[in-house]
């Protein structure tokens, strides 16, 4: 059994909170990815309980990182979120209301007032790091291409590179700053501190320093097992923003471009996540902080012929959840199936204060502790009224409504989701097993989306099947 974090005897534990953004589930070194250098995340994972398996519960707008953020900060479902950000307690909201001195800096993509309300001071910060907006023209776009020499670390192409005080800074850089001149203040005050850190890396333009571009040479970058030159149908938004970053059809040398800009910015960002780290060490903060780590959703970055969120891949809903500190074993991973609107209560309970009645997931203390195994038998994923997803540990099925499909993966023998056995009269059975459950979720989610076009041609049944329990 490893060693379990233990707080001071005294106030609450303080918590320190850092959210990315677009980060993917295998991009921590330690945990799953060797190709990618990641030296202060894989510390935290030794220091604390990773959870291999949280998910994005979904979209209702292209931009996913809006809803996925407002589930973060109100702890409620898909469906609720959006109106749950003007009406319920919120996160940063509550711990002030519990006595904490509150903090945000970074990216803020949900409204003014709902920020405002939340901390007592606010740093820096911005909303979507693509605020100049999209055109096909702009160099950043339809990469690599023959005459295209934009450069991630040119300072001059704004984005992350952000001006402070007349000089040109990583967006990373400067919100770590703030956060880290945030902890040297609350070093004295008797309060403890809640302090939110979202970074925007790893966004795109996937902008850093040379030495990060050079760890990670082009032709070095392994192409993933589910490349595709593009996806086999049109999933619903298959032309959106994000998709127009690399050309069409996508090539292997385009994926291994994106994906070594991809390495770059996360390691340039796990640098300055040590630095926080190393902020909270050098004032004696360390053993008395619980630190939690995740990412908005993840994203394709090449895999399935995909460039963005706007899909229920894999790739694109999982996230990584890390917490470290007080009340979290050691060097332990847990498997549960979990959706990140858990971190809301996980940290109430963590520190030792009330949940509020408005927060509907449940918190993963029990997980942590080893008190129990899992949650869930399923989750879901929606994107929008294009895609519903339902997932147990060794499957998935995703519907797609308007293209009157669905997808099947055996995703314990095929974790990358390159064969799609939904064809397969073998496995009827199995997908009318998870189809009503996907609309037992449906029912007590509040999503009213009718998925039954997507299995138009089956004999599975659809809701006048019974509903397990």
């Amino acid at each position: 059994m490893t060693a379990e974090n233990v707080a001071s005897p005294g106030r609450h534990p303080h918590v320190v909170l850092i959210f990315m953004d677009d980060q993917a589930f295998r991009t921590i070194g330690s945990l799953n990815n060797p190709e990618i250098h990641t030296p202060n995340l894989d510390a935290l994972v030794r220091r604390g309980t990773a959870f291999t398996h949280a998910f994005n519960q979904g979209s209702w707008v292209p931009a996913v990182c809006v809803a996925s953020r407002a589930m973060l900060i109100t702890g409620t479902g898909l469906f609720h979120a959006r109106e749950g950000v003007n009406t319920g307690s919120l996160l940063g909201q509550h711990f002030r209301d519990c006595g904490y001195r509150t903090f945000f800096t970074g990216k803020w993509h949900n409204s003014a007032s709902a920020l405002e309300r939340s901390y007592d001071e606010i740093g820096p910060w911005f909303g979507g790091i693509n605020a100049d907006g999209f055109h096909p023209d702009n160099t950043a776009y339809l990469r690599p291409a023959p005459g295209n020499d934009w450069s991630p670390s040119d300072r001059e192409q704004g984005r992350h590179w952000m001006e402070r005080d007349g000089e040109v800074v990583h967006s990373s850089e400067r919100w770590t700053d703030a956060a880290i001149d945030f902890l040297e203040s609350a070093t004295g005050d008797e309060r403890s501190f809640f302090l939110h850190v979202a970074y925007h890396a790893p966004h795109d333009p996937r902008q850093t320093h040379p030495e990060f571009l050079d760890l990670y040479p082009a032709d070095k970058i392994e192409v993933p097992p589910n490349f595709l030159p593009e996806h086999p149908f049109d999933q619903g938004d298959a032309r959106i923003r994000d998709e127009w970053l690399a050309p069409f059809p996508r090539t292997e040398d385009a994926v291994r471009l994106h994906r070594s800009e991809y390495y770059a910015i996360i390691s340039h960002a796990d640098q300055q996540i040590g630095r926080i780290l190393d902020a909270l060490d050098a004032n004696d903060l360390i053993d008395d902080t619980v630190v939690v780590f995740s990412s908005d959703h993840g994203l394709a970055v090449g895999e399935h012929g995909l460039m963005g969120k706007q899909n229920l891949y894999d790739h694109s809903v999982r996230v990584p959840l890390i917490f470290a500190g007080p009340g979290a074993p050691q060097n332990e991973t847990r498997d549960a199936l979990v959706y990140q609107s858990s971190i809301f209560p996980t940290l109430c309970d963590l520190v030792g204060i009330p949940t509020p009645a408005t927060v509907e997931a449940p918190s993963l203390a029990p997980v942590i502790s080893g008190e129990v195994d899992d949650l869930y038998r399923s989750i879901v994923g929606a994107y929008r009224d294009y895609q519903r997803m339902v997932r147990t540990k060794s499957h998935k099925l995703i519907a797609y409504p308007d293209q009157r499909r669905h997808q099947l993966f055996d995703i314990a023998r095929d974790p990358w989701e390159t064969s799609d056995l939904s064809d397969r009269p073998e496995e009827a059975e199995r997908i009318g097993e998870l189809r009503r459950d996907l609309e037992r979720w449906q029912t007590e989610l509040d999503d009213d989306l009718d998925v039954s076009p997507a299995f138009a041609s089956d004999d599975t049944g659809g809701a006048a099947w019974p509903v397990p329990m």
